[in-house]
């Protein structure tokens, strides 16, 4: 989850050589590693508490014939109802050997993948207390790696990749994804030479202190905000390291520091200072980089793709678009963290709709446009299948480069074409910064209340449609021209049955002679619907969604001359005032009744909506602007575009 992209039987060259990674081999070593975390399921014994604050005291040794960590665990934390045990989680394997409460041995017990411990009192809700577990013991990794020893270019290395739940696998915690720890402190103690080569410690937040003593080496990281379990790392090796800057020569200048392998350091600096840029680009778009009081990184490790731990990514290599995907995560995914495997979109959709939106502001449209496309047509390779994970035990379902990945992208790409950059870039912003979610966990809800709030317009039925319903539409386009009068009728058809009618604005650019062009935005809701636009040239070719804004399939556009006045006559309107007024001037024809009116705004939000209304309705409370007029009558119905003075 969150690109952990890790895959113990890809070994690459040299970094030269790795600068990029297809999707389809970084979502695949990202299933195989979930593989062992979605077996774990939440801990009922856990819940009953809070925690404040670890201290990870933890010694660790590359080099060594097994692959063992020691150490003690310190944990803060506050009960949140009446305790007199607490209980962390510990793979069965490992060796608690005591467990210290100031200054007395605590009784426990260690019982399948549960430490036990009995307090020597009732600890009252709201109370805030202490422990600390010492332990050892060799970490089952499994397939893929979550505790590993290895080599580079003939040197030790180790590193964690503990993803969501594989951190019960190396240190006693509290493994479920509904409880951040508030912050860290890690000393990690490690041979300090491999013959000539020193050796460094790669960590969560800031480095305060490399100390040594005797052949070991000891560094403290420490990291102050919020942070789950799986997202606490550690590597060392006999790393080279560097510091890009990311707002360099600025107030809010600060290190993006690099641990890179020295046999890599010249193609390493080459490539990850691009980090910096990127880093602007997505504080622009949304918000500084939310954990700038400390510091961004990367730390190389001998697997492919990365692990986006908070402050730290773990990287097999610094291909751009691996760079920033990972670093999109430390806003969607680390600050704000899907609160649950159905919502994992929350995550893998927003980092890779912002690999799309590097592309777009560093490539420019063209790209982005081909970046759009190759994701349509990933979509539409099969007809079923929603953003919304439907089934959380099949981590080939969860890690859907069609769905989890590429859909969930697309569907805040049309977010963003819906309902305008200005308010989707908002209200995004305000997503990440509302204090219920901030270094929180969010579900899709939250998502769509914020946008909705910013923007005034209803998602239930987007939200029905593209998150939780099946598929994608297909169009069928007709037009003709009668004067400057230009008729559009929309049909279309679903892939799936679970969604009856894709409401979308649709974009249609149109073409004549002399180079003239125009683009219509079709405010499309229903099948047939048939749309009357004022074009002032006489229209030569109609292009139905040519840039690729829209998930969609085969679509066909094309010239009926029997379109138009028929059509408008048997809605039985023969006159609508254009500019619109303080009220709607509609004339009918003999026996016409109208049914019902709706109004919508540029960007799709209903501002006016009236069944059976009265003549010539109150419309003066409109904003002045683009409108579009959705009209039904006993005869028929069509939408037109107007402006309402």
């Amino acid at each position: 989850y969150l690109y952990s992209l890790f895959c113990s039987l890809v070994l690459l060259p040299a970094l030269a050589q790795k600068s990029t990674l297809s999707i389809k081999q970084l979502i695949l070593s990202e299933r195989n590693a979930a593989v062992k975390r979605i077996q774990f399921t939440r801990n009922p014994h856990t819940t009953n508490y809070d925690i404040k604050y670890n201290r990870l005291e933890w010694n660790v040794d590359p080099g060594a014939s097994q692959n063992t960590i020691s150490g003690d665990v310190t944990t803060y934390w506050e009960a949140k109802v009446a305790m007199d045990s607490i209980v962390f989680d510990l793979a069965s394997n490992m060796n608690v050997t005591q467990v210290m409460q100031r200054g007395n041995s605590l009784n426990y017990y260690h019982t399948g993948d549960e430490v036990v411990i009995h307090l020597p009192v009732t600890q009252s809700a709201g109370v805030l207390d202490s422990l600390t577990i010492t332990y050892d013991g060799e970490p089952q990794s499994g397939d893929f790696g979550t505790f590993v020893q290895s080599y580079h270019n003939g040197i030790p290395i180790m590193w964690t990749l503990s993803e969501p739940y594989g951190a019960m696998q190396w240190w006693p915690c509290k493994q479920d994804l509904i409880d951040k720890i508030d912050s860290i402190d890690i000393f990690v103690t490690y041979p300090q030479f491999y013959g000539s080569e020193e050796n460094r410690a790669a960590s969560n937040g800031l480095l305060l202190s490399e100390t040594v003593n005797g052949t070991n080496k000891t560094s403290h990281w420490r990291h102050q905000y919020p942070i789950p379990a799986y997202l606490v790392a550690i590597a060392v090796t006999n790393y080279s390291v560097y510091n890009d800057y990311a707002y360099a020569g600025t107030g809010d200048e600060f290190p993006i520091t690099n641990y890179v392998y020295p046999e890599d350091l010249g193609p390493a600096q080459a490539q990850t200072p691009v980090t910096a840029d990127i880093m602007e680009l997505y504080g622009n778009l949304f918000e500084m980089y939310p954990f700038s009081s400390e510091k961004y990184g990367h730390a190389q490790c001998g697997f492919g793709g990365g692990m986006e731990h908070t402050t730290m990514t773990f990287m097999g290599s610094f291909g751009r678009d691996l760079i920033a995907h990972e670093l999109a995560h430390q806003w969607f995914g680390d600050k704000v963290t899907c609160g649950s495997w159905e919502d994992i979109w929350l995550n893998e959709g927003f980092a890779t709709y912002l690999t799309g939106l590097t592309t777009e502001n560093m490539d420019g449209d063209s790209y982005f446009k081909d970046w759009r496309q190759n994701k349509i047509w990933n979509i539409t390779s099969s007809n079923g299948g929603s953003v919304f994970c439907t089934d959380t035990t099949d981590v080939w379902r969860i890690f859907s480069s069609r769905l989890s990945y590429d859909k969930g992208a697309m569907v805040l790409h049309m977010l963003r074409y819906k309902l305008g950059d200005d308010a989707f870039f908002q209200g995004v912003t305000h997503y990440l910064d509302d204090p219920d979610l901030s270094y929180g966990y969010a579900k899709t809800i939250d998502l769509q209340n914020h946008l909705e709030a910013q923007s005034g317009v209803d998602l239930d039925e987007y939200f029905a449609d593209w998150f939780t319903g099946q598929g994608y539409p297909s169009y069928q386009i007709q037009w003709n021209q009668d004067g400057d009068d230009f008729y559009v009728k929309v049909n279309q058809t679903q892939s799936h049955s679970s969604v009856d009618y894709f409401e979308m604005p649709l974009p249609v650019k149109v073409t004549g002679n002399n180079g003239n062009s125009a683009w219509l935005r079709l405010e499309n809701t229903e099948d047939g619907q048939i749309f009357i636009e004022n074009v002032p040239f006489d229209v030569t070719a109609v292009h139905f969604d040519p840039d690729f804004q829209l998930i969609r399939g085969a679509s066909s556009v094309t010239h009926n001359a029997s379109l138009g006045v028929a059509e408008a006559q048997l809605s039985g309107v023969s006159f609508i005032a254009n500019p619109v007024g303080d009220a709607l001037l509609i004339r009918l024809d003999k026996d016409t009744e109208i049914k019902k009116i709706k109004i919508y705004n540029a960007w799709g939000a209903v501002v006016f909506e009236k069944n059976n209304p009265a003549p010539d309705p109150d419309v003066s409370f409109i904003k002045p602007g683009v409108i579009f007029l959705e009209i039904q009558t006993n005869k028929g119905s069509f939408t037109r575009k107007l402006i309402k003075k």
